[in-house]
């Protein structure tokens, strides 16, 4: 079945676990340990409902936004995500290109196995560029010159990694980096052909073993290896004062991602950041952690309007955009969204991925009567299922027309 059947993105994912080999879905679609925040951070969507306003006149919708001096035609982009080439052949190029055609942001990760250079000038892409760090200050510095020098306009340092998670569903199906012909990889292959020679073979032939080609040792690609923290450092020693030290290095938009709670948020505004990502890592960190729509309008609270703040984790729904964009968020990051969509159509398939969640965001903004993302606000949303106290009545039942949801805040205890 071609990508293009896809009607939403749990068919999308779908397609992807019937196309890729057994291992390689586990790794892009599991979790750590028991699930327990992956199966969370998809759950929490449901414990909040609309409470729509009509009639309204919503002929004259947008869902533009304005984030960190560019306009973007749709209030999310895609997220970092690490061997993207695993997936797709050559999978970061697809991400990038894909995101330049529906004018969002897309975001590299450090873990990439094609170099940042090549990955900038592959499309006319807002270049965000993700990062994972060591407490080596000089490495992390010539890694943002590096980033500067090729044109990438934002940093962002992921911090909820010190040490690699618990991932027993890898372990299970034999996936390792770089793959090892073990006998259950050797089945997976000979079982998913298409796989095998599109993305396997073609990347072999054109690269040999993939490496990492964006790691903080500077300018050496790092062997792909799933247990080292592939830097000459210590990224469990990472710590505010090397984020003060990065922020004088780097002077464009710096971000942290893998905040979760409010004091962090704080500090962050202290050490002169520009904006935060609220995350878990998908699930695939720290299970059992909270996910970041039940603690970002606290966070909310604590960073004022100081910090942008960006969203992701278990975002598969235009609703679950818009839920988030409510409660307080800047904009949103889809991860496995835009990679289901890579692994089955590619670039096509990409861009196929965002125009699904596109016309959702579109629909349902209509149907909450609003015209655009500014009059998101949290008296559209009934969270009494999630958050104690729940608004207050005067606030829920405010008239949306003009309001900005900057104006509306909610105290959660």
């Amino acid at each position: 079945m071609s990508y293009r059947h896809a009607l939403n993105i749990f068919d999308l994912q779908a397609m992807a676990e019937r196309r890729l080999p057994r291992g390689v879905y586990g790794f892009v679609a599991g979790g750590s340990e028991d699930d327990q925040t992956l199966r969370h951070n998809r759950a929490v969507f449901g414990r909040i409902r609309f409470r729509p306003r009509s009639p309204v006149d919503v002929s004259g919708r947008s869902q533009q936004v304005e984030l960190f001096g560019r306009r973007f035609a749709s209030p999310f982009g895609i997220a970092p995500m690490g061997i993207a080439g695993v997936f797709c052949f050559d999978g970061d190029i697809a991400l990038a290109r894909a995101a330049a055609r529906m004018e969002v942001p897309f975001t590299l990760s450090s873990m990439s196995t094609l170099p940042m250079e090549r990955v900038a000038a592959a499309g006319d892409h807002a270049r965000w560029l993700q990062a994972y760090l060591s407490d080596n200050r000089e490495q992390a510095a010539n890694f943002a010159r590096r980033a500067d020098a090729a044109g990438y306009e934002l940093l962002m340092v992921t911090t909820d990694v010190p040490v690699q998670s618990n991932r027993e569903n890898n372990l299970r199906t034999g996936f390792n980096l770089p793959l090892t012909l073990g006998p259950r990889v050797i089945i997976d292959g000979l079982t998913h052909p298409r796989w095998t020679v599109s993305v396997c073979a073609r990347t072999l032939m054109k690269y040999g073993i993939p490496r990492l080609e964006n790691s903080d040792r500077g300018d050496r690609p790092t062997i792909l290896r799933q247990q080292d923290n592939h830097v000459h450092g210590r990224r469990d020693s990472l710590d505010w004062e090397c984020i003060r030290h990065l922020r004088g290095v780097w002077r464009k938009p710096l971000l942290v991602k893998g905040i979760l709670h409010p004091a962090d948020a704080e500090l962050a505004v202290r050490h002169g950041l520009d904006g935060i990502v609220l995350s878990n890592h998908g699930g695939r960190q720290l299970d059992g952690a909270v996910s970041p729509i039940e603690v970002l309008p606290e966070i909310r609270a604590a960073a004022g309007e100081k910090l942008k703040l960006i969203v992701d984790s278990g975002i598969r729904r235009g609703t679950d955009i818009l839920k988030a964009l409510a409660l307080g968020a800047d904009f949103v990051l889809c991860g496995r969204a835009a990679m289901f969509g890579a692994a089955v159509g590619g670039e096509e398939g990409v861009v196929h991925a965002l125009r699904l969640l596109r016309a959702e965001v579109d629909r349902d903004l209509a149907q909450l009567g609003c015209t655009g993302i500014a009059q998101l606000h949290p008296g559209l949303l009934d969270t009494r299922d999630l958050f104690h106290p729940h608004f207050p009545p005067d606030r829920a039942g405010a008239h949306t027309d003009g309001i900005d949801r900057a104006d509306v805040r909610v105290s959660v205890v």
